[in-house]
Parts: structure tokens; C-alpha cells; sequence
């Protein structure tokens, strides 16, 4: 099926592992995945969802919008955040509540979001009776960790505005995977100052990677919209390469391999 033709019949979660699994799903594993929110709800303005150490009964599929995992610095960093991801619709943004049941880190939505919550007994029928569709669910958070160290990795490697270039480039790969990217660049509701919460930056260094991105050519910040015209020099520039995603290249996802 097209993305279109499974939004139609998914609205919820049609995005769901989009470009990498969402294949090998039959029908039936599709319809029960639609049907396990029992709840959506609808920001307009950034939100916190889940609190470090609270209790959670549920986890949470992004239907619309951005979401921010991130810890809160407390001692010497003036309460500063620190991003450890960044969710775009069709993630899973926190299925390791399931297993967890607190978590260790809060998670944010960022401006107007959608969200699908899914009740954790629901979960433990689709491990009791569904174990491909609960093999893909694992699947979705073994993505997420990839993600998370090659996170840790660029920030120890490249400087901040290298780091930003890099994560425009990923950002800019997963909204194309779910179709909402564009030839040009992306939307988004990030700002500077979580740009600076991602990049391990200061709010002035990340001003100053902004104005350096421009002025290479490489890539325009605006109002939350990323604007490249050579994409090639963005992804080289950032050191990126999109194997660690798992929808292309040497690592992707099909349903050959994920039949093994």
C-alpha cells in the first residue's frame, strides 16, 4: 500500500514503520494496531506527557507534530535540557514504558501535537497473542536506540554546527520516509533553543552554527523550516549517512531479512 492509500485506512497509525517494516504487517496486524489507542489527544502549544519518575500505564504513538525526550539539568546547568531524541509522527515515543513503567527522563511535545495513547494491558495482548506485530513494536525502539548512539557519537565527534547540519540531515530523512518532507527542506516547530537542548550547545554557539550553516550555503533555519538546495553538501558536510535508520543502505529493513 501507498502512504496515502494507509493513512486512509489507518489514520492513527498508518506512519507507523513506514519505509522500513510496516510491509511485513498483514491486515489483520494493521487493523489490531488501529484499534489499541483508547485515547487521542490534542495539544496546541509545547506540553509535558510523561515526568521523570512517574508511573505511567501507557505509551504513546505520534500522530502529529514533534516530540522531545530529554533530561533536565539541575546542578550547574541552570535547569538547561538536554535532548536525548526527537520523535516525528508514526514513532513510538515511549514503548520502554511498557517494560519500565517510569522513566528517567521526561518526554515533551513541541507546538501542536497529536497523540494516540495505547493502555499497556493492551500491549500485553498483542506479547500474549500478536508476536510478530510485538516483534515490530521491539523492532521500533532497537531503531530508536540506533538513533540515540549515533546522537551520543556526533556529539562527541563534530563541532556544533556540524552537529545541527547533522540533525537536519536525519530529521530531513525520516519526515521523507513518512511523507512529510519536501525537495527543498522540511517543516518544523523546533526553535533555536531546542536546537541547542539537541546539539549539547549554548544558545549563542548555536546562533553562531545557524549563521555559519547559511553562509557555507549548506542550510537555512527560518521559523522552524530547514531550506537546503544542495542536500549532498548538507549530508556531507554533517557526516551523515543514513544507514542507522534502517530504511536504505547496507542495514535496511525488508521483508526478506526481517524474515530470518
Amino acid at each position: 500500500m501507498t502512504l496515502e492509500e494507509e493513512l486512509r485506512a489507518f489514520p492513527l497509525t498508518g506512519r507507523f514503520l513506514f519505509g522500513r517494516l510496516r510491509e511485513t504487517l498483514s491486515r489483520e496486524e494493521r487493523e489490531l494496531l488501529e484499534s489499541l489507542p483508547t485515547q487521542i489527544a490534542t495539544f496546541e502549544n509545547s506540553t509535558r506527557i510523561v515526568e521523570a519518575g512517574a508511573v505511567s500505564e501507557r505509551s504513546t504513538l505520534l500522530v502529529e507534530g514533534f516530540i522531545i525526550r530529554g533530561l533536565q539539568k539541575t546542578s550547574g546547568g541552570g535547569g538547561k535540557r538536554s535532548a536525548l531524541s526527537v520523535h516525528v509522527p508514526g514513532d513510538f515515543v515511549d514503548l520502554h514504558c511498557f517494560a519500565l513503567k517510569r522513566l528517567d527522563h521526561n518526554v515533551d511535545t513541541i507546538g501542536p501535537a497529536r497523540l494516540a495513547h495505547v493502555p499497556h494491558e493492551k500491549l500485553q495482548e498483542v506479547l500474549r497473542d500478536y508476536p510478530h506485530l510485538a516483534r515490530l513494536l521491539w523492532s521500533s525502539t532497537l531503531l530508536d536506540a540506533a538513533m540515540h548512539r549515533q546522537w551520543i557519537m556526533k556529539l562527541e565527534q563534530l563541532t556544533t554546527p556540524r552537529r545541527i547540519a547533522h540533525i537536519f540531515a536525519e530529521l530531513w530523512r525520516r519526515l521523507e520516509m513518512v511523507g512529510l518532507a519536501e525537495d527543498d527542506g522540511f517543516h518544523t516547530p523546533l526553535t533555536q533553543a531546542d536546537l541547542a537542548d539537541m546539539s549539547g550547545s549554548t544558545a549563542v554557539h548555536t546562533n553562531r552554527a545557524l549563521r555559519e550553516l547559511r553562509e557555507r550555503g549548506v542550510a537555512e533555519f527560518r521559523r522552524g523550516r530547514v531550506v537546503s538546495r544542495d542536500r549532498t553538501a548538507l549530508e556531507d558536510y554533517a557526516d551523515f549517512a543514513a544507514d542507522y535508520l534502517y530504511g536504505e543502505g547496507q542495514l535496511a529493513l525488508d521483508s526478506r531479512v526481517f524474515a530470518i
